[in-house]
C-alpha cells in the first residue's frame, strides 16, 4: 500500500517540486498540501496521511506549533525541512522536541542541481519514517524533557571501583527478536574507561533523555555519535550542554576524554580516540554513507580501550553501530541496545540485536538510570 503524504509548505515552488519528486515513487501518493501550520492541522485530522512534511517559517502558524498540535491531536510522523544554519539547527532541535521524526536540510540549489540524489533521500526517509513507533512518539512528545538548569561546575569525581561488583538482573521489557527474547544479562558494574553511544533517526530527543539522567561527578568520559550535518552539531551539543549536569560540547581535534565531559562527534566528519585518549577528527570519506559513523568511533574504542567500554546503541535507521559493536564484544566489552517498544525507529538496536552482540536490552527512560549504576 502506498505511503499517504501531506505536503506543508507556504512556498508554491517547494510545494510542487516535493510533490512531485513523492509522486514519481510509485509506493508513495501525495494525498493534500497546506500552506501554513493551521491548514495542515486541520488536513492530518481530515486526510489521516502516514507521513507530513513540514516547513518551519510560514504565516498564521509556524511549523514547530503545528507539530506539537498534530502529536497532541492525531500523532502523525512529520519530516522537517530546515536550512542549514545555526538558527536553523536551533529551530530544528525545537521541532525535533515537539515530537517531529526526522529532518532534511532545505535546500532549493540541491533541489534544482542533484534532483536524482534529492529524489532518492526524501523518498528513502518518507518510507522510513512512514514505519516509525508512533505509540513511542506519543510517548516521547507527551512526557517534557527536564528544563533547562544552570551549568554548575562538577564536584570533586567519584572514583569507580575496581573490582567488578555483579548488579541485578536486567530483564528486557518487550518482546524483541527471538535471540533477544531469550536471555537476561546480569550487568556487572566495572571500571569502564568510556561511555560510547551511537545513535540516529530520533537521537536527539533519545540522547538528551539519556544525558539529563547522568549526575555531575559521573566519573567516565563519554563519546556521543549521532547523525546530523555539519552545521546541527554545534548547536545540538550546546543544547544538551544546558541541559544536562555533566558538561557536553562538539568534538575538536586534540580533545582529551575525562570524566564528566561528553564530545560529539561534528557532523561531516569521523571522530577516533588513540591511544591516549586523545579524539582524532578526520574528514569525511565519501565511501563512508554516514558522517560521522558510528562503527567508526565503536572500533577505535575497542583498539583503543578493549574491555573497558560500555556502548549503547538508541534508535536510528539502518545498521551503522553493528560491525563496530562486533569489534567491542570481541575484546570483551558490553554492548547495550535500546528495546523496540521505545524506540522511534527500530533499525540501530535491531540490527545489534540480532547480531547477538547485546549484553542487556533496556527502554529509554531506563538507560541512563543503568549507565550510572554501571559506572559509579
Amino acid at each position: 500500500m502506498a505511503v499517504k503524504v501531506l505536503v506543508v509548505d507556504d512556498s508554491g515552488f517547494f510545494r510542487r517540486r516535493v510533490s512531485e519528486i513523492l509522486s514519481a515513487d510509485p509506493n508513495i501518493m501525495v494525498i493534500g498540501t497546506a500552506t501554513n501550520g493551521r491548514e495542515a492541522i486541520d488536513q492530518v485530522l481530515a486526510l489521516k496521511p502516514d507521513v507530513v512534511t513540514m516547513d518551519y517559517e510560514m504565516p498564521m502558524m509556524d511549523g514547530i506549533t503545528a507539530v506539537r498540535n498534530i502529536m497532541q491531536r492525531c500523532p502523525t510522523p512529520v519530516l522537517m525541512f530546515s536550512s542549514l544554519t545555526h538558527e536553523g539547527a536551533r529551530v530544528t532541535l525545537d521541532a525535533l522536541d515537539a515530537g517531529a521524526v526526522d529532518f532534511l536540510p532545505k535546500n532549493f540549489e540541491d533541489i534544482s542541481r542533484n534532483p536524482e540524489k534529492v529524489k532518492q533521500l526524501l523518498c528513502e526517509k518518507v518510507h522510513s519514517i512512514a514505519r516509525s513507533n508512533h505509540r513511542s512518539m506519543a510517548r516521547l512528545t507527551t512526557q517534557s524533557a527536564a528544563p533547562a538548569a544552570a551549568h554548575t561546575p562538577a564536584p570533586a569525581v567519584r572514583t569507580p571501583p575496581s573490582a567488578a561488583v555483579a548488579r541485578p538482573a536486567i530483564t528486557p521489557t518487550s518482546a524483541t527478536s527471538a535471540p533477544a527474547a531469550r536471555h537476561s544479562v546480569a550487568v556487572k558494574r566495572k571500571a569502564y574507561r568510556l561511555v560510547a553511544i551511537g545513535t540516529s533517526t530520533g537521537g536527539p530527543v533519545a540522547l538528551q533523555r539519556v544525558l539529563t539522567q547522568l549526575p555531575a561527578n559521573f566519573p567516565v568520559p563519554i563519546v556521543l555519535i549521532q547523525h546530523m550535518p555539519a552545521a546541527f552539531t554545534k548547536a545540538f551539543a550546546e543544547r544538551l550542554d544546558k541541559l544536562c549536569k555533566i558538561s557536553i560540547k562538539e568534538a575538536e581535534e586534540g580533545d582529551i576524554l575525562r570524566p564528566g565531559l561528553a564530545l560529539l562527534a561534528p557532523g561531516g566528519k569521523q571522530m577516533m580516540i588513540d591511544n591516549r585518549g586523545t579524539v582524532r577528527i578526520l574528514p569525511g570519506d565519501e565511501r563512508v554513507n554516514y558522517k560521522p559513523c558510528v562503527d567508526i568511533t565503536f572500533g577505535s574504542a575497542a583498539r583503543t580501550y578493549h574491555d573497558k567500554v560500555l556502548a549503547v546503541v538508541l534508535t536510528g535507521m539502518g545498521a551503522d553501530g553493528r560491525e563496530g559493536a562486533r569489534l567491542l564484544k570481541q575484546g570483551g566489552s558490553q554492548v547495550w541496545a535500546q528495546d523496540e517498544a521505545s524506540c522511534v525507529i527500530y533499525g540501530m538496536p535491531m540490527a545489534v540485536v540480532k547480531a547477538n552482540l547485546t549484553d542487556a536490552i533496556l527502554p529509554l527512560d531506563d538507560i541512563g538510570r543503568h549507565i550510572v549504576e554501571a559506572c559509579l
